[in-house]
């Protein structure tokens, strides 16, 4: 492994989804978004849906990125994500309609609604759609 890159691993419950080096990766946080590079002071954090970045050498690698921890040290990274998707894997008309009912159920607030679920599909969605353009 060169200095300038380092290891990251991505695994879900069905798969690993990447094993590789890279230069620089980000990805959301409940604490915001992060971008890390080699040599990053050790941390653990909770993974937020979003769009996860993987800068190779070879270039960007984009993904959507679901809930999860990551494990950060100076040398590599670990991520346990519940769901990670390459733009191929994602249905676009599946997503759009997920996107418009986690809209729908947050614009009407009926009365049981769980507002977090709701919120969290809304991102999910939103990352799957935006991991597409």
């Amino acid at each position: 492994m060169a200095d300038n890159t380092f290891a990251i691993r991505i695994i879900t419950p069905e798969r690993v989804f990447y094993e590789g080096e890279a230069e620089m990766v980000e990805f959301n946080t409940t604490e915001g978004e992060i971008g890390i590079y080699p040599g990053h002071i050790p941390l653990t954090v909770i993974v937020k849906p979003g769009i996860l970045r993987i800068h190779e050498k070879e270039g960007e690698r984009i993904a959507a990125l679901h809930s999860g921890f990551a494990e950060i040290l100076p040398d590599k990274i670990s991520i346990l994500a519940e769901i990670v998707e390459w733009p191929d894997e994602i249905d676009e008309k599946r997503a759009l309609d997920a996107l418009q009912r986690a809209k729908d159920r947050l614009k009407d607030r009926y009365e049981n609604l769980d507002v977090a679920r709701a919120e969290t599909a809304l991102q999910r969605a939103m990352a799957r759609i935006n991991v597409l353009k």
